[in-house]
């Protein structure tokens, strides 16, 4: 998964035949460890995407005391600024602009390798705040979650999906919201 990240991290299209070249095996045993292109380029837009979130937790939680607003939760937070960082994220911009097909499909199948662990993520981030904070969620976590991650693709990603320019500020507006309501949090 890191050298095909590499691949994606130096703007080069993912090709299985030069990836198995580079590891020293074959295709056929590249597929029958990882699987098809999608399944690989899944698995590595999840590797990095993973450690931008992990990014995303540290600094958030390196901030010194108060540097949020009053009242606002951890979880949207975090997912503020990863989705910043993915905005302005090089090697996914060139994988959408390059395979818009392909990326989206990688990116937002809700059985491929991005999406559910992104929402396993986002849950346990909920997990916490709803831990922390004595909250008592309207709907199960993992669907808040779901609808998050789906909220969160729809704003990051409509420059490919419906030629419109992504609003990062209405995506934060819009979860914020969404989450605040279905966790009962008043005033933050």
């Amino acid at each position: 998964m890191r050298r095909a990240a590499r691949t994606l991290l130096d703007g080069e299209r993912l090709d299985t035949t030069v990836l198995a070249a580079q590891l020293g095996i074959s295709r056929v045993t590249l597929f029958r460890r990882v699987g098809n292109r999608d399944a690989i380029l899944g698995e590595a837009m999840w590797w990095l995407g993973e450690r931008t979130l992990q990014r995303a937790v540290r600094a958030h939680d390196a901030r010194p005391q108060g540097a949020e607003p009053a009242g606002r939760l951890r979880s949207l937070a975090i997912a503020e600024d990863y989705r910043n960082a993915l905005s302005t994220a090089t090697a996914l911009r060139r994988f959408l602009d390059d395979e818009p097909t392909t990326a989206l499909r990688v990116l937002t199948d809700p059985r491929g390798r991005v999406q559910p662990r992104l929402v396993e993520a986002y849950t346990r981030l909920f997990e916490r705040d709803v831990e922390e904070r004595g909250l008592t969620p309207e709907v199960p976590l993992p669907l808040l979650a779901l609808a998050v991650v789906r909220l969160g693709e729809s704003f990051l990603y409509s420059d490919v999906m419906v030629s419109r320019d992504p609003d990062l500020k209405a995506a934060t507006t819009v979860v914020d919201a969404l989450v605040t309501g279905v966790l009962g949090v008043r005033g933050g």
